[in-house]
């Protein structure tokens, strides 16, 4: 029997409450696939930055090393400033444990929960791939005469041919499997003619961001040759915006960098029924790789058991697919499926028709 040890933050607000509720449906899955979970719990967050002023202690980079995987609730406190729970967990672990992929599935499971007008679930169904550790948030930069009116603030995108290759190969290698061998239905016939079945696209900004993205561009023709499968394509991120609304079913597979990754996965939330659902995963695939909902701590709706759990629950799926458990992970999904059309009445938080902890239930028995 295979045995996987996962670190566990729940972290602020609701995150530990949705993080119960992953544990509950992964325990689930463990039982009826034929593996076993020890789950390692650490206290990291809001409230004992508040108790001991420290955010994470210089051991916990370490001993988080030993995991090949960590479950995280939210992060996010009322009593402490925006941005130091953020920089000193989230950015501190994504930065030191090298996880240099931030994997965005996005699926719209149920028609009713789409915003943009006559548009189902196959119309919604792609993944974007976010370079993780460079860009605008690797923290370059600083501030002259700050807070006199001469100030100056200068924040620099770090962009390297090493970081920019690891992801690229990632998402093409990540195209390649995506649809098993069959063609993607949103690729042209002479497409398919030529052999293709899947397509990748580099979301950039090469008109204006002209030293950036000529790097993301010439390292994505390099590429792209070793990849006959996958047809390559590019669009400025502010067409891409456009086109989620309009044309979402254009979409396969997304690589683009750190900034561009953040916004365009947020617009992808909402199109695919909001953070209830949307779950991610920031990669290292030779180390410790950290699974979390993309929503928030959501602090107003702390122990009311009102939150919605689905995205944590579909984060715990990935996770057990990123460990090799990939019918767990698919099973984990489905269940989702299942309860979100039979079952769930709302996505949004207080309008479920269930609890947090019943709909873990639901799942997990569906599971």
């Amino acid at each position: 029997m295979n045995t996987y040890d996962i670190a566990v933050i729940g972290g602020d607000g609701t995150g530990p409450e949705v993080a119960r509720e992953a544990l509950k449906v992964s325990e689930a899955a463990a039982c009826k696939f034929g593996f076993k979970i020890n789950w390692h719990h650490f206290d990291f967050g809001g409230e004992r930055f508040l108790k001991t002023g420290e955010v994470l202690p210089d051991s916990a980079v370490a001993d988080l090393r030993r995991f090949k995987a960590i479950f995280l609730g939210a992060v996010g406190h009322p009593q402490v400033q925006p941005g130091i729970l953020e920089k000193g967990i989230l950015l501190r672990l994504r930065f030191e444990l090298e996880q240099y992929i931030n994997l965005r599935p996005v699926k719209l499971y149920r028609a009713e929960d789409c915003p943009l007008k006559d548009k189902g679930p196959e119309h919604i169904d792609f993944i974007v791939v976010r370079e993780n550790n460079e860009g605008l948030y690797a923290g370059a930069g600083g501030n002259l005469f700050k807070g006199t009116p001469n100030e100056v603030a200068i924040q620099e995108s770090i962009n390297t041919r090493r970081g920019v290759d690891r992801c690229l190969k990632y998402a093409f290698d990540l195209a390649k499997k995506r649809r098993n061998g069959q063609p993607w239905k949103g690729l042209k016939p002479e497409d398919v003619a030529a052999g293709k079945t899947t397509q990748l696209t580099l979301c950039g900004k090469t008109n204006v961001l002209t030293y950036a993205f000529d790097l993301w561009w010439r390292a994505f023709q390099d590429i792209a040759p070793r990849y006959p499968t996958v047809k390559s394509d590019y669009a400025h991120v502010d067409a891409i915006c456009m086109w989620f609304v309009k044309n979402p079913e254009w979409f396969d597979v997304i690589v683009t960098d750190n900034m561009f990754g953040d916004i365009i996965t947020d617009l992808a939330a909402m199109i695919q029924g909001g953070l209830g659902v949307a779950a991610g995963g920031n990669l290292n695939p030779e180390g410790t790789s950290m699974f979390e909902p993309m929503g928030g701590s959501a602090p107003k709706y702390t122990g009311l058991n009102v939150i919605n759990p689905l995205a944590a629950i579909n984060a715990a799926g990935m996770m057990l697919d990123f460990l090799g458990e990939s019918q767990a992970g698919a099973a984990i999904e489905a269940a989702s499926v299942k309860i979100i059309n039979t079952k769930i009445k709302s996505l949004a938080a207080g309008k479920m028709g269930f609890g947090t902890r019943e709909v873990g239930d639901l799942v997990a028995a569906a599971v």
